[in-house]
C-alpha cells in the first residue's frame, strides 16, 4: 500500500511505554507501526505514548504512520502493515464482520468529539442556520447539499448519518469523504462541500478565517443524551487476532504504553499536552488544538473498559444499514485482557 509520508504525517517513533504489565519483564528490540487516520488530538494517547517515551520504556522500536483516514488505517490493520490502529469502534467491527477477527483493545472516550457541523459561513449569513433548513437549500446546480466528513463509514459520518436518520434527514443531502485535516478543510473554504463533520479544532480554524460556523453540535452532551442515550465507546485502540497470536508479548507492550499515555493525559493540563503532541498536530493553530484537547478531557475514557451498557447504547448505531455490520456479541470483539494486566502494573 502506497503512503504519502511528510513530517507531520510519519515520524518515527523511539517512542515509550511501559514494562510488559503481564510479566513485569521488559521486552527489547521489538518494531513496530501504530497507525492514526488524520492529524488531529482526538488520536493524542499514541502521540503522547511516543512522544514521553511509553513505547520506548515497554521496549518498543516503533513507527506511527498516519493512514489518511479512519478507512484507510483500518484496512493497514487488517493487511497486517500495522499492529495497532486508532479510531473508530467500528472499524475492528467491520473487520471482524468480514472474517478478519477485528478486537478492540482499548477505549478512549465516552461520546464522541468529532461530529460538529460546520456549515460554510456564506450559507449561515443565508440564513441557513439548522440542519432542516440545510436539508431544504439546493445547491445552484439543484443537487442536495454535500456533506464533507474524513472518510465514508468512518468516525465523523457513523455518528453524523446517525443523527441524520434519527431526523429524517440522512436522504436529503450527498456524504463526500476528503481526508485530511487540508483537504477537509479546503473542501470548506472552496465551497466544493456545504458542511464539513469534525472536531473543535478545524471548527475554530474555519471561523477564525471566516469560512465557517457551527450549524449543530452532536458532541454536545445533552443533545448526545437525547439521541444515543449516555456513555458508549466511539474511538479505541484496535488490532487484528493473527496479530495478538503473532506476538502476544509485543501487544501487551503496546496495550500497556498506551493505558500509560492515557493516566498521562488525564493528569496534564490541556496546555502540557499540547505542548508535547504538537509535531503531530501542527497542520491547525495551538489555540484551536488547545480547545480540543479541553474537549477531550471532557469525554475520555480513564477506565479503558467497555462495559455491557454502553456496548447496548451503541449497538443501535453501529448495526444498522447504513454501516453493514451485521450484530456482534462483546465477547466477539473486545479484548480486555492486555488492559486488565496493564491497569494492574500501572493503577489509575
Amino acid at each position: 500500500m502506497a503512503m504519502l509520508l511528510t513530517r507531520r504525517s510519519a515520524l518515527t517513533v523511539i517512542a515509550g511505554g511501559a514494562s510488559l504489565a503481564a510479566s513485569s519483564v521488559r521486552a527489547e528490540g521489538m518494531s513496530g507501526r501504530a497507525i492514526y487516520p488524520v492529524a488531529v488530538p482526538i488520536y493524542q494517547s499514541q502521540f503522547v505514548a511516543d512522544r514521553v517515551g511509553y513505547f520506548k520504556d515497554a521496549g518498543l522500536d516503533c513507527k506511527l504512520i498516519q493512514g489518511g483516514s479512519g478507512v484507510k488505517t483500518r484496512e493497514i490493520i487488517a493487511s497486517s502493515q500495522g499492529d495497532v490502529g486508532i479510531g473508530d469502534v467500528i472499524h475492528p467491527m467491520q473487520l471482524a464482520n468480514h472474517g478478519r477477527a477485528g478486537r478492540i483493545l482499548m477505549p478512549t472516550d465516552t461520546r464522541s468529539s468529532s461530529v460538529m457541523f460546520i456549515i460554510r459561513k456564506d450559507l449561515w449569513d443565508q440564513g441557513i442556520t439548522t440542519l432542516e433548513k440545510l436539508t431544504d437549500w439546493k445547491r445552484p446546480d439543484g443537487h442536495k447539499p454535500i456533506v464533507s466528513v474524513s472518510s465514508l463509514g468512518g468516525t465523523n459520518h457513523v455518528w453524523s448519518s446517525y443523527y441524520m436518520e434519527t431526523m429524517g434527514l440522512a436522504e436529503k443531502v450527498a456524504w463526500i469523504g476528503t481526508g485530511n485535516v487540508d483537504t477537509m478543510l479546503g473542501t470548506l473554504k472552496s465551497k466544493q462541500a456545504d458542511v464539513l463533520i469534525s472536531s473543535l479544532s478545524l471548527l475554530d480554524d474555519s471561523q477564525e478565517q471566516g469560512w465557517g460556523a457551527l450549524l449543530f453540535d452532536g458532541t454536545d452532551e445533552a443533545i448526545w443524551n437525547k439521541y444515543i442515550g449516555g456513555k458508549v465507546p466511539v474511538t479505541g485502540h484496535f488490532t487484528v487476532q493473527s496479530t495478538i497470536d503473532k506476538d502476544p508479548p509485543k501487544m501487551q507492550a503496546y496495550v500497556t504504553a498506551l493505558w500509560r499515555a492515557a493516566l498521562w493525559i488525564k493528569a496534564h493540563s490541556p496546555d502540557e499536552i499540547y505542548e508535547t503532541i504538537e509535531p503531530y498536530v501542527g497542520s491547525t493553530s495551538r489555540r484551536a488544538n488547545v480547545l480540543e484537547i479541553t474537549a477531550l478531557k471532557k469525554v475520555a475514557d480513564y477506565e479503558g473498559i467497555v462495559d455491557a451498557a454502553s456496548f447496548a447504547r451503541g449497538e443501535k448505531v453501529w448495526f444498522r444499514e447504513m454501516t453493514g455490520i451485521k450484530p456482534l456479541t462483546m465477547a466477539e470483539v473486545i479484548r480486555p485482557d492486555f488492559v486488565n494486566a496493564a491497569k494492574k502494573a500501572y493503577p489509575g
